[in-house]
This record gives structure tokens, C-alpha cells and sequence, in this order.
């Protein structure tokens, strides 16, 4: 067996995993378990059941640690080798064509001792081909450049060719992460889970809620009526606006402190984290869709989002992959790096075609009978004074008609791009030969008005980013898109431009 001090090359003998691997799979699985041994051991009544449920959670632990003293890999030309199992064994061959990602996680503990936790992922698959927990942060790096240095192999022999230089595609400073946090609404979404929590333990009613009376009773005793109750809600309300912004400026640093995007031959790399340090790399060519956000406050600040779907199933909700090629930046910064990376480099689009000239009726349509039946549930609670709901009718039309003068499609070069929103505009494009299948649907609403919907299905799209799909067009005209993107799909497909 090679030891841990050789280096990591093809033709040697199979290697173990960190000799403190034990310890970060122990902290791992004690995490997994950490609420159900909290509340067993503060929350249980003592039952002899409850005693056998940690017993049971112990032999989970001991069992897990287990496989990974005996997890064995060995590093070949034509791929890695990896042997594990303690009762059940397995041996698996992962080509290293099909690795397509390579993710490198950091933790404090792992950066204290000068570890990392790795994982290989394929495009396509359901999970990671390989995930090593942990290897010395040598290993892992230089885990991570075979897998660049075998990314075009097809079996023959290395060349002796030098390997490409690294070239810096984006890098943000810490002003322009603090933005970033300014932008998000990372804040929020903690804030919800730990509001939720707080409700369940009383907090709420023993400090928050007091805290809220206080500043009303406060704003009344301005001698200002009323006006001194509005300034008083308005005072919590810009406290909550200020503490939920802090909030998501401290996770964006956490997340994407150093953030820096490069290029090495075909492949792309981004590193980002404060105290958690994490690195993944890709292919260009498992880029499969593009998705650019530019919303009121990013506009504020004259700033974009740009974010990819890669050909991973895996990687649609993973932190560790790499989908944020640019989390923000200038409108300029981001149009030029989807120049530079798609192969045809025709972005952004000339000729945008509208929708169907009745497109803000279905806009319109949903929003406003659930404002109907709102107004009718609040009348018959309150009265007359529910009636004051239907106002909103009139600020949801105009909002439907903005909607379907700003939105639009385009098909242009070999690229198909969506755009909707007006206060919150967003742009979702994809390569016509990326495009995995076409659905032409109708509701009966859309049959109504003789609308469709064309959805462009590609591999490893996120279930939280709108779809590529061009909504209420004219039927003829959605079926004759459907017919020529069907063609396009067919026909023989682009060579990727390589970087210089």
C-alpha cells in the first residue's frame, strides 16, 4: 500500500483516506443525530425505548466510521479505483471522462488541520461518483489536477504538452460581497426559520412582543395621536428592514468572501467562503443553461446575477457546485463573460419578439380572481371595509400590462433566450443543441385565447429558477418555434470554441 507522504500518480498503490478521516466522519454522523440526542436527553421522560434509540444511534455511528477505515482508492491512467464496504464490499471504477466536477470543502476544523473533504461528480448522476472524507490538503489538490489534466483524455497517453495558464474570468472584493448581501435576501430566509423556532419556544411573546409594545406605547406618548403610533410601527419595521440586511451581509461574506472565478484551458474553477473555504470546478462544455437576474435593487446598485445549470442532477441544490459564475456584477462584466463562454459568443440578443397580444390577460387573470375571492372572504368577516381590497385590481392590471410589453423571446445563433419582468427582469437562454426535449402545452385557458406554452427541458435545470420557456405565444407561432428548434436539435452540432 502506498503511504500517505508518496504523492498521489497514476500506477501506484491504493491509498487510505486522512488518518483523522475517523474524526470527520464521527463529527459528521453526530451532526445527523445531534436533535434527536437533544431532545431524547433533555426532552424524554426516561422510557426504556428512548435509551434504546441512543444505543441504536451509537451502533450507527460505529458502523459508519467503520467504512471508512476500510475505504481504499487507487489512482490509475484511465480513471480511480475506489474499494470499500466493511461487511458488504464494493469496488468501483470511475473513468475520469466522467468525472465532470471536482469540489473541495473547507471547514475551520479542516483548514486547522490541513485537510479537505472532496467529492467527484458526473453529469447526470443522482449522487457523487466518489466522495472522500477526508484527504491531506496535498492529495486533494493534486486529486484535483488529474482530473483537469484527464478532462480530454479518450484513453491514449498523456502528451507532454504544458498545461494551459490560469486566467482570472471575475473576482469580487469584500465591497462588492457586501453589496452582494445588500442585494440578497439570505437574511430573510434564516430569519423565517429562526422566527419559527422562537415562536415554539415563548420568545416571541416574553421579549419581542413587549419590545414592539414598547415602541408603540413610545410613538403615542410624542403627544402626536396617531401620527405617534405610525411613527412608532415605522421605527420596528425599519429596525426589522435593518437587522434582516445585516443579517444577509454576514452570510454573503461567509459565502462568498474571496470569491473568484478562473479559467484553465476548458475548464472553469471558482473558490469562495470566510471560514468555510469552498472550491469546484467544470468543464465549460457541462454548462447547459444561463440564467441573469437583475433585480430593482440590483439596479440601484447598476448590477447583475449570472447563474448556470450544469449537466448534474446532483448539483441543482448543492452549495459545494459551481453555479454562480458571477453572484454579481456589472451589466458590462456579465455580458462579457457570456461573449467569452458561450461557443458563438452572440450575447446579448438584437431582435426580441413580442408575446401574444393578449399575453397580460393571463397575466392578469390568476392575481385578480384570488383578489376577488379575497375581498369576498373579508366582506362577509368585516363588512363593507373588505371591499377596499378590490383597489388592488387596478394596480394588478397595470403590472400585467407592463409585464407584457417588457417580455419577449429571441432566436438568434444557435441560442434561444427568454426574458420577463420589469421591476424584476430575468433572462434564462440556452443553446438550441443543449435543448433535451420540447413540450408544447395548452391550458384551457390558453385554448381560449389561442395561446401555448413552449417548454425547453435541459439537463441539471434548478427547481428554483424559472424554467426556459416561452409563455402565451400564439399557437401558430408556437408551433412553428417547435418545429424549428425540433430541426436544430437534429442537425449537426456546433464546435465548442476553445480558449485561447
Amino acid at each position: 500500500m502506498t503511504t500517505a507522504s508518496e504523492p498521489i500518480a497514476p500506477g501506484g498503490g491504493e491509498r487510505r483516506l486522512h488518518p483523522l478521516s475517523w474524526l470527520f466522519v464521527l463529527i459528521q454522523q453526530l451532526k445527523s443525530f445531534a436533535l434527536p440526542l437533544l431532545v431524547l436527553l433533555f426532552g424524554g421522560r426516561g422510557n426504556s425505548w428512548e435509551l434504546w434509540g441512543l444505543a441504536g444511534a451509537g451502533v450507527l455511528v460505529v458502523a459508519a466510521v467503520l467504512q471508512y477505515f476500510f475505504y481504499r482508492f487507487r489512482i490509475e491512467a484511465d480513471g480511480i479505483v475506489i474499494r470499500s464496504g466493511v461487511f458488504q464490499k464494493s469496488l468501483r471504477h470511475v473513468p475520469w471522462q466522467r468525472v465532470h466536477n471536482v469540489a473541495l470543502h473547507q471547514t475551520v476544523l479542516h483548514r486547522l488541520f490541513n485537510v479537505a473533504e472532496v467529492r467527484l461528480e458526473s453529469a447526470g448522476g443522482m449522487q457523487a461518483e466518489a466522495e472522500m472524507r477526508v484527504l491531506s490538503l496535498a492529495d486533494a489538490q493534486a486529486l484535483e489536477e488529474l482530473v483537469r489534466g484527464h478532462e480530454h483524455a479518450t484513453g491514449a497517453a498523456q502528451t507532454e504538452a504544458a498545461p494551459p495558464a490560469s486566467r482570472v474570468l471575475l473576482a469580487m472584493d469584500t465591497a462588492e460581497v457586501v453589496r452582494l448581501g445588500l442585494v440578497s435576501n439570505r437574511g430573510l430566509i434564516l430569519a423565517a426559520a429562526a422566527f419559527g423556532v422562537l415562536a415554539q419556544a415563548d420568545v416571541l411573546d416574553d421579549w419581542i412582543g413587549p419590545s414592539v409594545k414598547g415602541a408603540v406605547e413610545w410613538g403615542r406618548g410624542q403627544q402626536l395621536d396617531w401620527l405617534g403610533w405610525a411613527v412608532g410601527i415605522t421605527g420596528v419595521l425599519l429596525a426589522v428592514v435593518l437587522a434582516l440586511r445585516l443579517l444577509s451581509i454576514a452570510l454573503a461574506l461567509l459565502q462568498f468572501h474571496g470569491f473568484t472565478l478562473t479559467e484553465q484551458g476548458r475548464r472553469l474553477s471558482a473558490q469562495r467562503g470566510l471560514l468555510t473555504r469552498m472550491r469546484a470546478n467544470m468543464p465549460r462544455s457541462r454548462i447547459q443553461a444561463w440564467s441573469l437576474h437583475e433585480g430593482l435593487v440590483h439596479r440601484w446598485f447598476k448590477r447583475r446575477s449570472l447563474r448556470v445549470d450544469s449537466a448534474s442532477m446532483q448539483t441543482a441544490n448543492d452549495q459545494r457546485s459551481l453555479r454562480d459564475l458571477a453572484p454579481l456584477a456589472t451589466p458590462e462584466a456579465c455580458d462579457e463573460l457570456v461573449r467569452h463562454l458561450l461557443p458563438g459568443g452572440h450575447w446579448p440578443m438584437r431582435e426580441w419578439r413580442r408575446l401574444h397580444p393578449r399575453a397580460w390577460r393571463r397575466q392578469f387573470g390568476l392575481p385578480a380572481l384570488a383578489t376577488l375571492l379575497l375581498a369576498g372572504l373579508l366582506t362577509w368577516l368585516n363588512g363593507a371595509v373588505g371591499l377596499a381590497t378590490l383597489a388592488l385590481l387596478p394596480v394588478l392590471a397595470l403590472r400585467a400590462v407592463v409585464w407584457a410589453r417588457h417580455a419577449g423571446y429571441s432566436e438568434e445563433g444557435g441560442l434561444v433566450a427568454v426574458r420577463e419582468g420589469w421591476l424584476d427582469k430575468r433572462w434564462r437562454f440556452v443553446e438550441v443543441r443543449r435543448i433535451q426535449s420540447l413540450v408544447l402545452s395548452q391550458s384551457p385557458l390558453d385554448r381560449r385565447h389561442g395561446m401555448a406554452t413552449l417548454l425547453m427541458d435541459t439537463v441539471g435545470a434548478s427547481p428554483f429558477d424559472p424554467p426556459v420557456r416561452v409563455r402565451y405565444l400564439p399557437m401558430a407561432e408556437a408551433e412553428a418555434l417547435r418545429a424549428r428548434l425540433a430541426a436544430a436539435m437534429d442537425a449537426r452540432p456546433t464546435p465548442a470554441r476553445t480558449a485561447a
